[in-house]
């Protein structure tokens, strides 16, 4: 399965991710679960991921997983020309952006809060999620 996003359905902070690329996506080519779905969980355990381990989110694209910055920077590929620069951010060494990716994701739902339950798509984007 290619060009899939796995995110933390209940971080609001990562709905807002998801809500920026449905917005600035290209070609509408990309299809989302929430981790805590049994797609997503599901999707994890076939890339050796923990399921539970929800402080990074997944892109899994070219038949290949990308994690933490590196998804972020693989994103940048389908997105409309004007977000492409993005991308860019791939000078900067993965240590150092995972560094940045890690205190963020460890203190997202202190400073951006938490949903009660996973996001819901609307109707007219439900075929962009995958649900099982």
């Amino acid at each position: 399965m290619d060009n899939v996003v796995i995110f933390d359905g209940v971080c609001k902070l990562c709905a807002r991710s998801v809500r920026f690329i449905l917005d600035h996506e290209a070609d509408h080519t990309l299809r989302f679960t929430p981790l805590q779905s049994p797609a997503g969980m599901r999707l994890m355990r076939e890339l050796g991921l923990d399921p539970e381990d929800a402080r990074t989110f997944v892109l899994i694209a070219d038949g290949k997983a990308y994690v933490k910055s590196d998804a972020a920077i693989q994103l940048s590929r389908y997105f409309r020309r004007a977000w492409m620069p993005l991308g860019l951010i791939k000078i900067i060494p993965r240590w150092i952006r995972d560094r940045v990716y890690d205190v963020v994701a460890r203190n997202r739902y202190r400073w951006f809060g938490r949903l009660d339950s996973c996001m819901v798509p609307t109707p007219e984007l439900r075929t962009r999620f995958i649900e099982e």
